[in-house]
Order: C-alpha cells, then structure tokens, then sequence
C-alpha cells in the first residue's frame, strides 16, 4: 500500500492509542480491537499498517523512544542554568511523570521492559535500543557537566550514565510497587550525590 498523509495518520494513531492504553495495563492484557476502537479505526485496517503483532509491538516501542528521546534532548540542550541543572531537570521531569495515577507511570520501558522482553526478541532489540538512546544522552549531559564544572563523577562518564539510568528504572519500578514516589526521591537524593550537586 502506498504511504500517505492520511496512512501515516492513521498509524500515528493506532500507536499513540496503544502506548495510552498499554502504559496502564501492559502488553499481553490489551487485545487489537481495544487499540484500534480507542484510535477510531476499523478492524480490518490493522494488517494493512503491520504485519503482525509482534511488528506492532516493535513499532510501538520505536515510536515511544522516539518521543522520548527528542523530549529529552529539548530539556537537555536548553539554554537554562548549567548543564547539571538540565540534567536534574530532566531527573525531576522523570520524577513527575512516573509519580502520577498512583505512582502508575508513563514509561514503557518501565511498564513493559520485563514483560517484552521474553516475549518477542524484536521488541527485546527495540527496548534495548531505546533504552541505550537514553543513557546515551544521560552520558552526553555528565560530559557537558564535566566540560563546565557543574558536577563530577567518579569514574567513566558511560558507567555513570548506566547507573544512573539503572537506578532510577528500579525506583520507578518499586515505586509502582509501593505505589509512592518515597523510591523515585531516594533516587533524586542519590544523583545529586552521586553527581557532588
């Protein structure tokens, strides 16, 4: 089928519909009518947008980190404060947006990382990806802090990323546990000193 203005719409759609629906519920629990009544599309459209559900997975999950990733990099390069007050603006953004519904969260890494990943290895390889855009930028900013003296690291600046990165996905998941942020603010204390904020 040839790509459109209205095609990519209407795929934009059907993902956006399913990142709302599985961020609360997950990935196995949601069948494709769910996702495609949410986006107002006709059952019969799915095959014409992917291949499979796996694919559909896949794509969810590219579509996410995109977004999150082009999100990320807009509080990063901002033109305010220093680069590790980005970077805690960042931190605290995570904060927020993983504190909400009840401590539910947002993230699909989060929500669906333990559940994909056994289940399909191209969503595996998706949220791998994904997962290392993230720290990748993570890194970026402490070389940024590192270049204008607004934080330091002990160690390599990828290490630090990844623990960080590490830390604050395990706080997100206890925090939907205990269904509190108390997990998401040690890690906030946690990162400033671990940045000597």
């Amino acid at each position: 089928m040839p790509v459109t203005s209205r095609n990519t719409d209407t795929r934009r759609n059907i993902l956006d519909a399913a990142q709302r629906i599985m961020s609360r519920r997950g990935y196995s629990a949601v069948g494709l009518n769910e996702v495609l009544s949410e986006a107002g599309v006709p059952k019969g459209s799915f095959y014409h947008f992917f291949a499979s559900k796996d694919a559909f997975g896949e794509a969810i999950l590219r579509s996410y980190f995109a977004d999150y990733v082009a999100g990320m990099d807009r509080v990063l390069a901002g033109a305010d404060g220093s680069a590790a007050d980005r970077l805690m603006a960042y931190w605290q953004q995570w904060r927020q947006t993983q504190s909400v519904d009840d401590c539910q969260g947002k993230c699909l890494a989060v929500k669906l990382g333990a559940e994909v990943a056994d289940l399909s290895e191209s969503m595996r390889l998706a949220l791998k990806e994904g997962t290392d855009a993230v720290v990748d930028r993570i890194e970026r900013a402490i070389v940024a802090g590192l270049e204008d003296n607004s934080l330091s690291v002990d160690g390599d600046p990828c290490a630090a990323a990844q623990v960080l990165y590490d830390l604050w996905l395990g706080a997100s998941v206890m925090a939907k546990i205990h269904r509190s942020p108390a997990p998401l603010d040690t890690s906030m204390a946690a990162t400033r000193q671990f940045l000597h904020l």
